[in-house]
């Protein structure tokens, strides 16, 4: 399909929200088909109005990706966010500040907030980054978002795989 440049791609996705709080989700450097079918589920189910899907992310219509997500890759709006790898992060985030959105990195670090603070549940337009299985999302990616977002966890264990990880984001940031 034709890509659809970021800021129309979202300008259609607040027009569509008719007024009501829009939550995006960004994908960096996803190469797990299996995860990006999951996430798109998940976002299909979960309240999510859009994904984009950075430069180093793998294809959502890939088979494998298509056949995960029960068919919701195409059900589910996207675009991807930049061109080339040069253009994400720095470049991604700041189109995405510009065009009204607050960035949320799914990350642990020691400025983490709670993913049940107040303060995202209130934000009218929130992208919620999600970073590459492992690593997670580039320390530069963390730095340009204005949140760090943890989900809380017990039993001492430090991390979600990122599709599960999308679906607990997705259920408390999606809420309507």
């Amino acid at each position: 399909p034709r890509q659809i440049p970021v800021d129309e791609f979202l300008g259609g996705v607040v027009e569509a929200a008719g007024g009501r709080p829009v939550r995006v989700c960004v994908l960096e450097g996803i190469v797990d088909h299996t995860n990006v079918g999951a996430i798109f589920r998940s976002a299909a189910a979960l309240n999510v109005d859009g994904i984009l899907v950075s430069p180093t992310c793998c294809d959502p219509l890939y088979r494998r990706s298509a056949r995960v997500s029960m068919g919701t890759v195409f059900q589910v709006p996207w675009a991807q966010i930049g061109a080339s790898p040069a253009d994400w992060p720095e470049n991604g985030i700041a189109q995405l500040h510009a065009l009204g959105f607050r960035t949320a990195a799914m990350a642990l670090s020691d400025r983490s907030v709670s993913i049940d603070d107040a303060v995202l549940a209130a934000e009218p337009r929130l992208a919620i980054v999600l970073g590459t299985e492992g690593d997670g999302l580039a320390p530069s990616t963390i730095a340009a978002c204005d949140h760090t977002v943890k989900i809380p966890m017990s039993h001492g264990v430090d991390s979600l795989n990122v599709a599960a990880a999308s679906a607990v984001a997705f259920w408390q940031l999606g809420r309507r």
